[in-house]
C-alpha cells in the first residue's frame, strides 16, 4: 500500500475559514482539500437545497425532448421506456415509466434480455416496439452510441428520445433528442449525473411545464439515489443534493418495492454504503441471474403484498448469484496464477461457461486481488462478451480505444466497461491490451493507494469531532469518508484476530496520555504481529461508530497499518 498525505491548504486559509465556520481547524482543512473555502460553500455543503438544482432545460435537447413527449401524449401515441438491465438501468425505467404512468396511460417498459440481446439498445427491441404499436421510444442509460440501431428504428417511423451519461463516440445516433451531459456541445453545468440521474432532469423538466414543482417529484428521489450510489459516480454538486435528498425518503417514504427490501435486512437507518451494499445487489440480481424486468416491477408495485413476493425472489437471485460469483472468482484466480509468467500490468481471463451476470464482479475482484487493469471474458452466442475494470487513475475506457481494431462494440466509463469481439480475435486483443495499458499506465497505480486527508493526534477524536464528520455525507466518489493517520500508537494487549479463522484484526490502542480508543480492520488479521507486545505503529483509518448492547462509541476503521 501506497500512503499519501493530501498536501495541507495554506494555514491562514485555515484559520480563515475556521473562524467564518467556527469550526475546528481540523474540520476547516477537510473543507478547504474539498474545495469549500466559504462560509456560503460551507453552508450549501452541509445543508444542501433542492432549489440548487440545475434548471433542467440547461441540457441540450431538452426542450425538443419535452415538446416530443407532450406530442405524443397529445396524439395519443404509444411510449415504450427502455433502459439498461443494470442499476442505473432499471431504476431509471421505474422512474420513467412511473412518472409518465402517473398522468398517461399509454406506457410500457422495455428490458434487453443480458443474454439474448446484450447490452444497450437491441434490433429485438426495435422490432418489438413496431410489433406492439410504439412510435416513441425513451432509452434510458443506454443509446447514445447506438447509431445503427436508431437508424433501424426510424426506418420504421419510430423516433427515440436518448437520456445517456457515457462519453459518445465521434457520431451521434439520428435521435429526436440526445439528452448527455458528457455531448462536447451541451452546456449543462454539470456532466456527472448518472442514467438515472438524467432521466430525473427529464420528469423535472415535463413537471415544470405541467405547473409541479420540485416538491412534486421529490418521491422519485430514492431511485435516484440507488443509481447514483450503484453507478459509482462521484457525489459532488447535483448529484450530492440528489443523493442527500434521496436517502431521506429511503429512509423516511420508501417506495413499496424498496420497503419489502428493507423489512428483509431490519435496518433502520440506510446510509449510501447500505445502499451500495444492499439494495443495489438485488436489484442487479435480477438482471445478472434471471431479467432486469423483474427489478422494474418490484420498483413500480405499489401493493406490498406483490412486492414482498417480488422482493423474495429477487433475494434468491441474488442468493445465486453469490455463490456463481464465488466459484467465478476462484476459477480465475486459478487461471492468472497458472498463467502468471504470461502476465505483467493487466490481467485477462477467458473461460465460455463463466456465467456472462457475474463476469463484472468477477473482474472487480481480481482487480482488488492483482490490482492492475482486467478484463473477464466469456462466450456470448457466437461473440466473446468482457466486463472491464481498473485501478485508480488509469482510464480503461482510453485503453479499449487503443485496442479498437479487435474489438466489435464497447462502451462504458473510466473504470468500468464491457465489450464484445469474435473469439479469434482474443489473443491478438489480449497482447495489445497489455501493450496499450503499458505503454500509458504510471507503475505507480499499480501499487493500490491509500489517500489520508489529515494526520490527527487520537486525544483530538471525540463526540463532537464525530458529529461534524457524519454531516459529510453522503459519501462516495469525489467526496470519500475522511481518511486520518495517527502516527507512534500501540496496542493495550488487547489485540486479537476475531471473525472467521480470525481473519479480521480487533485492537485497542492508545498514543502517549491519550485514552484508549478501540479499532477493527477487516481482513487484517495477518497483521497481529505488527501490533502485539505494545510495539509502535502507524495507523491509516476513517472513523466509525460501533453500537454495542445500546452503547454508541466511536472506533477506528483501519486501512492499514505500518
Amino acid at each position: 500500500m501506497r500512503w499519501t498525505i493530501k498536501p495541507k491548504p495554506k494555514q491562514e486559509d485555515i484559520d480563515a475559514l475556521a473562524n467564518a465556520l467556527q469550526v475546528d481547524k481540523l474540520v476547516a482543512q477537510l473543507l478547504l482539500q474539498r474545495g469549500i473555502s466559504t462560509f456560503e460553500e460551507a453552508k450549501n455543503f452541509f445543508r444542501p437545497q433542492l432549489s440548487d438544482l440545475h434548471d433542467p432545460f440547461l441540457m441540450k435537447d431538452m426542450d425538443i425532448a419535452v415538446a416530443r413527449i407532450e406530442k405524443a401524449i397529445a396524439d395519443g401515441e404509444n411510449i415504450l421506456v427502455y433502459g439498461d438491465y443494470d442499476v442505473d438501468g432499471t431504476t431509471a425505467v421505474a422512474l420513467m415509466s412511473s412518472y409518465l404512468l402517473s398522468y398517461y396511460p399509454n406506457v410500457a417498459t422495455y428490458i434487453p434480455d443480458r443474454y439474448a440481446e446484450g447490452y444497450g439498445v437491441s434490433f429485438k427491441g426495435i422490432d418489438f416496439a413496431e410489433d406492439n404499436g410504439f412510435t416513441l421510444i425513451i432509452a434510458l442509460d443506454c443509446g447514445v452510441k447506438a447509431i445503427d440501431k436508431v437508424a433501424y428504428a426510424k426506418e420504421k417511423d419510430i423516433d427515440f428520445i436518448i437520456c445517456d451519461h457515457h462519453r459518445p463516440g465521434k457520431d451521434l445516433p439520428d435521435a429526436v433528442a440526445i439528452l448527455d451531459p458528457k455531448r462536447d456541445d451541451c452546456n449543462y453545468p454539470y456532466d456527472e449525473l448518472c442514467g438515472c440521474g438524467v432521466g430525473f432532469k427529464l420528469i423535472q423538466a415535463l413537471g415544470s411545464r405541467r405547473g409541479d414543482t420540485i416538491d412534486d417529484v421529490i418521491y422519485y428521489l430514492d431511485l435516484v439515489a440507488t443509481a447514483i450510489g450503484a453507478d459509482i459516480v462521484p457525489i459532488t454538486g447535483e448529484n450530492r443534493i440528489l443523493a442527500f435528498y434521496g436517502l431521506q425518503v429511503i429512509n423516511q417514504q420508501p417506495r413499496i418495492g424498496f420497503k419489502a427490501i428493507i423489512d428483509q435486512i431490519n435496518k433502520s437507518v440506510l446510509t449510501i454504503t447500505d445502499v451500495v451494499f444492499i439494495i443495489a445487489p438485488r436489484i442487479n440480481a435480477a438482471g445478472r441471474m434471471k431479467h432486469g424486468q423483474h427489478a422494474v416491477n418490484l420498483l413500480t408495485e405499489t401493493n406490498m403484498d406483490v412486492a414482498i413476493k417480488f422482493a423474495s425472489e429477487i433475494e434468491t437471485f441474488n442468493t445465486d448469484r453469490r455463490g456463481l460469483d464465488q466459484e467465478i472468482t476462484q476459477e480465475a484466480l486459478v487461471q492468472i496464477q497458472d498463467n502468471e509468467e504470461e502476465e505483467g500490468f493487466t490481467s485477462v481471463v477467458y473461460k465460455d461457461s463463466w456465467h456472462k451476470g457475474v463476469i463484472g464482479i468477477v473482474a472487480s475482484r481480481l482487480t482488488e486481488t492483482y490490482y492492475r487493469p482486467t478484463l473477464v471474458f466469456t462466450k456470448s452466442g457466437d461473440k466473446l462478451a468482457a466486463s472491464a475494470r481498473s485501478v485508480k487513475g488509469f482510464d480503461v475506457y482510453n485503453a479499449l480505444e487503443g485496442c479498437a481494431d479487435y474489438i466489435e462494440q464497447f462502451g462504458g466509463h473510466k473504470y468500468a466497461a464491457g465489450l464484445t469481439l469474435l473469439e479469434d480475435q482474443y489473443n491478438n486483443f489480449k497482447h495489445q491490451f497489455e501493450k496499450v495499458v503499458k505503454e500509458t499506465i504510471d507503475p505507480q497505480m499499480l501499487i493500490p493507494e491509500i489517500t489520508i486527508d489529515a494526520v490527527i493526534e487520537l486525544k483530538d477524536i471525540n463526540p463532537k469531532l464525530m458529529r461534524i464528520l457524519k454531516q459529510f455525507a453522503p459519501f462516495g466518489p469525489g467526496n470519500m469518508s475522511p481518511t486520518f493517520m495517527a502516527e507512534n500508537v500501540h496496542d493495550t494487549g488487547y489485540a486479537k484476530g476475531v471473525g472467521k479463522e480470525e481473519a479480521h484484526l480487533k485492537i485497542a490502542v492508545v498514543q502517549e496520555d491519550s485514552h484508549r480508543i478501540d479499532g477493527i480492520g477487516f481482513n487484517m488479521g495477518d497483521k497481529l504481529s505488527l501490533v502485539t507486545g505494545r510495539k509502535p505503529f502507524d495507523a491509516v483509518f476513517s472513523l466509525d461508530e460501533n453500537e454495542w448492547q445500546g452503547n454508541i462509541s466511536i472506533q477506528l476503521k483501519l486501512k492499514d497499518i505500518k
